[in-house]
């Protein structure tokens, strides 16, 4: 559903035909709604668009209120976060990996509807599709650090987990010392709870618990739904699209 060096850009095209189909955004000649996209940089950036023939467009969040246009976010572990608006016929899409969750592109995307549409947060319906989960979000400390210099509730978004491809689980004679049996360094690494983090973005800017549904899926463990960049590394891209009907 997205432009890789290993998907020809006709087959690209005649997914996103079928796709949109399949889902009845169909004009009244009969042709599929347009599909209005970015170019994902992991950012901040969001964009209003009000016409379907949009041009380069640079960022990871589409906000509009304009019908028969589809917004899409394409991803392979990233988490896309939907969001509609029943009252003010509005909508938006976001694109959010660590660095978007980091600079709070969500939270940001419930106020840039607020400014544009008028948007009341307690009534917008948001849904956040397939992503990579906590059980398989290995981080580095650069990731860690950068929630913690962020958000209050840092802390809730990363735990521990065990690592059975570690060096310490795989060969323990390797690392024997004078410690007491089960003293030793544990095989565990630090993982993100990137579902957490969007869900609490959501709360923060005001959208009602009840009104966010979480598919709960994770990308990496189930690579016979989803693509998975990072359990995969070539693979494709899937897209999770929203829009108003006319």
């Amino acid at each position: 559903m997205g432009p890789t060096r290993e998907d020809a850009a006709e087959n690209i095209e005649r997914n996103r035909q079928r796709f949109i189909r399949k889902l009845g955004a169909i004009n009244a000649k009969g042709r599929p709604w347009p599909v209005v996209t970015a170019t994902q940089i992991h950012s901040a950036i969001i964009h209003r668009v009000d016409q379907a023939d949009v041009q380069s467009l640079w960022g990871d969040g589409l906000v509009t209120s304009k019908p028969g246009i589809l917004l899409g976010i394409k991803i392979a572990d990233c988490l896309p976060v939907l969001i509609a608006d029943p009252e003010r016929r509005a909508v938006g899409a976001f694109h959010a990996g660590w660095r978007g969750t980091a600079q709070r592109i969500v939270e940001k995307g419930v106020g840039e509807m607020r400014k544009h549409f008028g948007s009341d947060p307690a009534k917008l319906l948001a849904a956040i599709g397939p992503g990579i989960g906590s059980c398989c979000y290995e981080i580095g400390d650069e990731v860690e650090r950068e929630f913690e210099s962020q958000f209050a509730y840092w802390q809730e978004l990363f735990e521990d987990v065990f690592d059975s491809w570690s060096l310490h689980a795989r060969y323990p004679l390797l690392f024997l010392n004078q410690r007491a049996p089960g003293h030793g360094d544990p095989a565990v690494s630090r993982h993100l709870n990137l579902v957490k983090a969007n869900l609490l973005q959501l709360r923060d800017a005001g959208v009602a618990e009840e009104n966010i549904s979480n598919l709960g899926l994770c990308t990496a463990c189930r690579t016979d739904l989803f693509f998975s960049y990072r359990k995969e590394q070539v693979t494709g891209r899937m897209m999770a699209i929203v829009g108003i009907r006319p």
